[in-house]
């Protein structure tokens, strides 16, 4: 029997209730399933303490954390300073999730672009990726992005990217990745797989958003970290890529980006 493929969750959500009291064997089956490595995303600061406690009890497990766009206008608005603080601990890994979200929170446009721009300005500061969600706001985010990098250069991934080949075009110029989610694997998603083909495989990551979105043949169920086996698979065969030789790539890549989770890795 061949040892199997090692991949990382790069975007998961092990602090929501749906986990609750399960996590040990939620992280048990992903390393069942080749998942080694997940990065847990607090959404609300407020919440960080209980997220950082998840990082701190699993191994295999490092966090991020920031103010999600659709939660912006609700929570206090976060300082860089606070960020930076944050990024402090040796498994805090990444800045966000931030971005925009006009789909069901346009009203509050103006309150989110001010947050992304905070959190941009403290991955900048912390060398830190920055973890964009962007939904419905494809010209006001690529024009964010453009700017802010204009100011100084900053990395970055468009987490569970689903957006148009146009915004996809703006980040890998800017030389940002893109992460592949379960809607990727789809059956209805042939235009998003044509947007990822297009993009170098250098710059892709895989991911749940856990517990959202399961790919096939898990749709319309609870999503885990060990499903991301599902949306490499498609993967591979997007770019045309036998199953391991896809997994190592986007290990490789992971791994430049989250470079901080490599180095406590090491560490350890």
């Amino acid at each position: 029997m061949t040892e199997q493929a090692h991949i990382t969750d790069s975007h998961c959500h092990l602090d929501f209730p749906d986990f609750e009291g399960e996590l040990d064997e939620v992280v048990a089956r992903a390393a069942q399933a080749g998942v080694h490595r997940m990065v847990t995303i607090c959404t609300r600061l407020r919440n960080e303490p209980a997220v950082r406690a998840i990082a701190e009890a699993h191994a295999p497990v490092f966090y991020a954390a920031g103010t999600h766009p659709m939660s912006a206008a609700e929570e206090p608005m976060v300082t860089v300073d606070e960020l930076v603080a944050l990024a402090g601990h040796p498994k805090f890994v990444g800045i966000g999730e931030s971005g925009l979200d006009y789909h069901y929170t346009s009203e509050s446009a103006d309150v989110q672009q001010e947050s992304l721009r905070i959190h941009i300005a403290a991955a900048r500061e912390t060398g830190l990726p920055l973890i964009i969600h962007a939904r419905a706001a494809d010209d006001d985010m690529a024009r964010i992005l453009r700017e802010e990098y204009a100011n100084g250069a900053y990395s970055c991934v468009m987490h569970c990217f689903s957006s148009g080949a146009e915004l996809a075009r703006a980040a890998l110029d800017l030389g940002f990745y893109l992460s592949m989610s379960g809607i990727t694997a789809f059956p209805k998603s042939r235009e998003l797989r044509e947007i990822f083909a297009a993009a170098p495989v250098e710059r892709i990551l895989v991911e749940t958003d856990a517990p959202y979105l399961a790919p096939p043949p898990h749709r319309g169920k609870r999503n885990e970290p060990a499903y991301t086996a599902h949306t490499a698979r498609v993967g591979a065969e997007v770019f045309g890529m036998d199953y391991a030789a896809f997994a190592a790539q986007t290990e490789a890549n992971f791994e430049r980006l989250f470079a901080k989770a490599v180095q406590q890795e090491v560490a350890r």
